[in-house]
């Protein structure tokens, strides 16, 4: 198709060039005619003025038509730039044709990268999706989802359970001393010992090298084979623990109602903050911020930062203690559950309740999914409720009876499944439209080798955050503190617009007034003087502040020699 357009081309030019001639041909002669001389107006004349006249109208034909030669130039120049910026017009308009061809590619192969979807039960008329059991679930699953529902009973419970970052592995602590490792997947074994003490919480590391074990006394941490590789005596007496991946902090609490914050990547201890509010046992963190959350004995929950000494926000939520809490991944809502069997939605940009149900117990455990389902362990039942932060929900989505009471639940990342720990050992439980299906490999790859996960190990240590950068807003920190600059230059400028302090003179009683005025002149003289002097100053650093330093120029050496000459271009 692009060579007949070509063609086609190429004869409409041989085609229209004929006529362009014939146009320059009578553009030519018209303008001929109207040089040429009237010779028949003249007046008779003797012969040689006739002659000299003769010359003259010779002279400015030559003239007519060397300006007529110009004119023609200049319209063939003009002639050309019209067509060139006609052709250029038309380079223009096929360049934003590419473009937007590129465009169009781009947007199908951003939709062939994300081809996973979301996909949640769905019940028919006059049934419920609470009575659907794991059962008949994984009989109707493929094989590869259906080996992601299993139980394993062990004796050393009650076990509290964590998953990796990536969803890949996961760690089991039971209260008796037992603790594991292992890839839930392929049910591969990591590591698996028994410390001989009280677990009480286990939490993993930045990958899967290292997880801590808070004990009986101190807090430990372990390698991937099972060794002892610091014993942290600082955090003692652990209930629970929370990483924080993006800081490389391990915040822990205490049965004293202390709160700790430890930097893994360097060994110090950041903050250790006396709450005075009693035993902490219930913490979660906002991962939108890294702000931890602390449920307490009187109803309330307070939210905490290693840079503040107090509670950044204290908020009354139930009339009885608060037996667990936990945030979503959007750090928008906060669900809070109470020994009076209330289970409450908060909103943390308002701070605001705005959903609170009656359950059939108090809820001991609270989680939250990446794709916002909560999960409730009620004693010895697991229920998933649906969209219950944007809407009054009257019925769970899923219902899971265990058999033995709930001591831990945790959402895998990126996979549809629930981990339960329980005083008999622990149970995976299926819960389709749970996990976020398409992630980021380089975030958390579930399939990363060991180059991949010592790259992404130094990358996370490079892009560490600080501590300092805590806060409750995290946008607060692309914002301008406009008022503390206000304060800065006020405090700077406000001494170069004050007027000199009045001179109070207090002469003698004999003094004449002709000798008073004279003093007080000379006074007056003498501050007005020390006055400008410092204002001066002060102008002057405000200018050396603002201009940029130059560079100094580096003084010529006796090596200067040997070193290439660049040359001037």
């Amino acid at each position: 198709m692009i060579s007949s357009k070509a063609g086609t081309d190429k004869t409409k030019k041989k085609m229209r060039s004929p006529s362009k001639q014939s146009l320059k041909q009578k553009f030519k002669c018209k303008e001929d005619e109207h040089l040429l001389p009237n010779f028949r107006n003249k007046k008779p004349i003797d012969q040689r003025n006739s002659f000299t006249s003769q010359t003259n109208d010779y002279s400015n034909l030559k003239l007519k038509n060397k300006k007529s030669a110009s004119n023609q130039n200049s319209f063939k120049s003009q002639k050309d730039d019209h067509f060139h910026t006609t052709h250029t017009n038309k380079m223009e308009f096929r360049k934003k044709e590419k473009v937007v061809k590129y465009a169009t590619k781009l947007t199908a192969r951003s939709e062939i990268l994300l081809p996973e979807e979301v996909g949640f039960l769905k019940a028919g008329k006059g049934e419920s999706t609470a009575d659907i059991t794991q059962v008949e679930i994984k009989s109707s699953v493929d094989i590869t989802s259906a080996t992601k529902q299993f139980d394993l009973s062990m004796q050393f419970g009650p076990y509290a359970i964590n998953y990796l970052r990536n969803g890949r592995k996961m760690l089991i602590g039971g209260r008796m001393g037992h603790v594991a490792a292992f890839d839930w997947v392929t049910k591969e074994l990591t590591c698996e010992m028994n410390v001989m003490e009280s677990v009480h919480d286990v939490a993993w590391m930045h990958n899967e090298t290292l997880f801590a074990i808070a004990q009986k006394n101190w807090t430990y941490i372990y390698d991937n084979q099972g060794i002892e590789v610091h014993c942290i005596k600082k955090l003692n007496n652990v209930l629970k623990m929370e990483y924080l991946p993006y800081h490389f902090l391990l915040a822990t609490t205490n049965d004293s109602g202390t709160l700790s914050w430890l930097d893994v990547s360097i060994g110090k201890m950041v903050q250790r903050t006396h709450t005075h509010l009693g035993r902490l046992d219930v913490l979660c963190q906002n991962p939108s911020n890294a702000v931890l959350c602390c449920g307490h004995s009187k109803g309330t929950v307070s939210m905490w930062t290693p840079n503040f000494v107090s509670p950044v926000i204290k908020m009354l939520c139930h009339r009885q203690p608060v037996r667990s809490v936990a945030v979503d991944q959007t750090g928008r809502y906060m669900a809070t559950s109470s020994v009076d069997s209330s289970l409450k939605i908060w909103d943390l940009r308002t701070y605001n309740c705005l959903q609170s149900y009656k359950l059939a117990s108090g809820a001991s455990n609270l989680t939250f999914s990446q794709r916002g389902l909560l999960a409730v362990s009620l004693g010895n039942i697991v229920e998933v409720y649906q969209d219950i932060c944007t809407k009054t929900v009257q019925e769970p989505y899923l219902k899971h009876f265990v058999g033995n009471s709930i001591s831990g639940l945790k959402f895998c990342p990126y996979e549809d499944v629930l981990g339960v720990g329980h005083a008999r050992g622990m149970c995976s439980m299926l819960v389709p439209g749970a996990g976020e299906p398409n992630f980021d490999a380089l975030e958390a790859n579930p399939f990363q080798t060991k180059s991949q996960r010592t790259e992404a190990e130094v990358k996370s240590l490079l892009e560490k955050i600080q501590p300092e950068l805590i806060t409750l807003d995290p946008f607060e920190l692309g914002e301008v503190n406009r008022q503390a600059v206000l304060e800065k230059f006020e405090e700077k400028t406000k001494y170069m617009f004050v007027k000199p302090p009045k001179v109070d003179l207090k002469p003698r009683k004999n003094a004449k007034t002709v000798n008073k005025f004279r003093i007080k002149q000379r006074l007056q003289q003498e501050r007005q003087k020390k006055h400008s002097i410092v204002a001066n100053e002060t102008k002057q650093t405000l200018v050396r502040n603002t201009i940029t330093p130059r560079k100094p120029e580096s003084k010529p050496s006796v090596l200067d020699r040997f070193k290439t000459k660049t040359t001037k271009k």
